[in-house]
């Protein structure tokens, strides 16, 4: 054998010196202890992935606590005692002698908050993996213990998922049923989503494993399948880079698929199983209402028979002011339009009847129940709420109604969002802004365009009474211009003289003031009655100024504003309102009936002017726009073209039904 140059052989040895050095960082002996009290304080695996103390929040906005937990790039993927084994600055995390891993509140505490229950199991060290597995050995290095096979609210790449195993985060839990079902439950009683494989092929499984894979994909595996099955895709599956993937339920109740790029600084939701977060059975704790403010969901209260039961965090839901047992007076019900109590098993076998929405809010009443929902969808069920704990939805989208009992009388549904009513007042204060703005910019229009005018008139003598109208036209020339229907009328001495006929209406002779002659067109077929046409398909975000948000138009105030135009509009004057019924009907206090549709929607036609000047000097083509003569059928075009445009319903808006107390 040829002996190896010195400086190879210092290599290799330099090599096994590393990886044994390696072996021996991740091996942790008994009686290792990390303190929270001291950040440097933490147990390494080769890779970088971290036992420590952290903080981490408790629910997205909400409150944050310390941990001991495991992280890979600062994302927790275990922690030591779940979500509920928060501790504080004086805690310790320790291998004690006898084997058992603890998490206590400090370090002359005997009682732990949590720990492995591995004492007197012969535990002799304990390691940290690259993968984020935690494993207690033996002497022999057989695992007796790992933190993969109790998960706490994540799971990994590498790591197996059983029936037996839960992922539990808050009131939520996430498990794996015998049939190869993802489940997600609410208290351990409520099963909220139930997904995966069809009966015909669940119906043979013996040992379901889940899995996620480092490409993004949910798999399933079983030893009667010859082949996993892929539950769920990541949106960024298979694509490469240095991307961390895992499965993480959420302390909202959902349950998603997150990546991580190194460097990137932060997770991104890749995949959710809940698609509606207000579908989450008690997302906003007991009584609270979920809608949505663009395309986040919000938490707030019924009515202001209620409040919120902490003013900081709307998510633990409502209380009654005055409870049931200790009203005074009558109970009665509080009727909540476009909303639903949200029922699932085990509620949703016993609480089906199938009766009439009057019904549904009696029975409830007279009976036990605290809450009923009708749905309004045709198929007469009713659903009574007899629990104590209502987790309600509300949305525009929604058909159904909804009754929830309270100590009468019933206060009037507050006109917010789940924003203790700012955001509604900002509407009202940013529409009256709008008004004040267009109101002055209007006037100062008016005043220049008058100057202009009286300039015009004192300054041409040879225009006659349209002086400063004509000049105006020669210094713009072949711009158009609008003409009063007065005007166009002398002109053409009361559309006497007739010049033949076209396809769109008559036209007749007439003679301008600056005695240019001009051929003016009454239009005839002219369809006009788009907005109302719009407003019978529903849409209705074609008919609102483009240049204004969606996200800040409230849909409830847009249905009522064109309601009530189209009732100001209407050809007999004993059907428009009176301007107190107007503000009565846009504030909500009155109900507001469909309006007919206009003259011009059940004629088919309007009228117009259209007008063509000629002289011997310039040819000018114009069209007249104004406001029609009331005794005449006439009414006059602006010039341009009526483009039509439509907009995407939207089916999450915020709800005027919401509130919370935030001030």
């Amino acid at each position: 054998m040829l002996p190896l140059p010195s400086n190879a052989f210092t290599l290799l040895l330099l090599s096994l010196l590393a990886t044994f050095a390696a072996v021996l960082a991740a091996d942790i002996p008994l009686g290792s202890t990390l303190y929270a009290s001291d950040p440097n304080s933490k147990w390494t695996s080769p890779n970088g992935t971290t036992l420590s103390f952290i903080t981490d929040s408790v629910h997205p906005g909400g409150a944050t606590a310390l941990y001991a937990a495991i992280t890979f790039n600062s994302i927790p993927i275990w922690k030591a005692g779940g979500s509920s084994a928060s501790v504080n600055s004086s805690a310790v995390f320790r291998l004690v002698a006898s084997g058992d891993l603890q998490l206590l509140p400090s370090s002359t505490s005997a009682t732990p908050v949590w720990s492995s229950g591995t004492a007197n199991l012969s535990v002799t060290a304990v390691s940290l993996e690259d993968s984020g597995n935690l494993i207690l050995k033996n002497a022999s290095g057989s695992a007796v213990w790992t933190s993969f096979d109790h998960p706490t609210d994540v799971i990994v790449p590498n790591q197996s998922f059983f029936v037996r195993h839960t992922l539990s985060s808050g009131l939520y839990s996430f498990k794996l049923q015998k049939n190869g079902n993802l489940t997600l439950w609410w208290n351990n009683s409520v099963e909220y989503y139930n997904s995966g494989l069809n009966s015909t092929m669940n119906s043979n499984l013996s040992n379901p494993v889940l899995d996620i894979r480092s490409t993004g994909i949910l798999t399933l595996s079983d030893p009667t399948l010859s082949n996993s099955l892929d539950l769920a895709y990541s949106s960024d599956y298979a694509e490469e880079g240095n991307i961390f993937r895992f499965l993480k339920l959420d302390n909202d109740g959902n349950l998603r698929i997150y990546s991580y790029t190194s460097g990137s600084g932060n997770r991104i939701e890749r995949w959710a199983a809940v698609d509606d977060q207000c579908q989450v059975y008690g997302f906003c704790g007991n009584m609270g209402i979920c809608g949505y403010n663009d395309s986040n969901p919000i938490c707030g209260c019924p009515s202001d028979n209620f409040e919120l039961v902490d003013k900081r965090d709307s998510r633990k839901g409502c209380k009654r002011k005055v409870e049931l047992l200790d009203c005074p007076g009558s109970e009665t019900m509080l009727q909540l339009d476009h909303s639903m109590f949200l029922t699932y098993p085990p509620e949703l076998s016993t609480q089906i009847f199938y009766i009439a929405i009057s019904a549904c809010k009696l029975n409830c009443l007279v009976g036990s129940c605290k809450g009923s929902t009708s749905l309004s969808d045709g198929s007469g069920q009713c659903y009574l709420k007899s629990s104590d704990f209502i987790s309600g939805y509300h949305s525009p989208a929604i058909p159904s109604t909804s009754f929830m009992k309270v100590c009468g009388p019933v206060v009037p549904t507050p006109s917010t969002d789940g924003t203790g009513g700012r955001k509604r007042n900002g509407w009202r204060l940013s529409a009256w802004l709008v008004v004040v703005v267009v109101v002055v910019t209007v006037l100062v229009l008016v005043v220049v365009e008058g100057s202009l005018w009286w300039w015009c008139v004192r300054n041409s003598s040879k225009f006659g009474g349209f002086s400063g109208h004509y000049a105006l036209l020669e210094y713009a020339s072949g711009a158009p211009v609008q003409f009063a229907y007065k005007e166009l009328q002398k002109a053409t001495k009361g559309f006497k003289e007739k010049l033949g006929a076209g396809g769109f209406g008559a036209v007749y002779r007439g003679v301008l003031a600056n005695r240019m002659v001009a051929a003016v067109k009454q239009l005839e077929g002219i369809e006009q009655v788009w907005a109302y046409e719009e407003f019978e398909k529903g849409n209705f975000y074609a008919i609102v100024d483009k240049r204004l948000p969606r996200n800040e138009i409230d849909m409830e105030q847009l249905i009522r504003a064109i309601l009530v135009s189209f009732w100001c509009i209407q050809e007999q004057p004993s059907q428009r309102p009176m301007m107190g019924k107007v503000v009565q009907m846009l504030e909500g206090i009155t109900e507001i009936d469909k309006p007919p549709a206009p003259k011009a929607a059940t004629e088919g036609s309007v009228g117009g002017t259209s007008l063509y000047a000629s002289s011997s000097i310039s040819a000018l083509s114009t069209i007249a726009a104004s406001v029609p003569a009331p005794s005449s059928s006439s009414s006059l075009q602006t010039a341009g073209i009526l483009s039509s445009a439509s907009g995407k319903h939207v089916n999450r808006e915020s709800s005027s039904l919401l509130r919370s107390d935030t001030k």
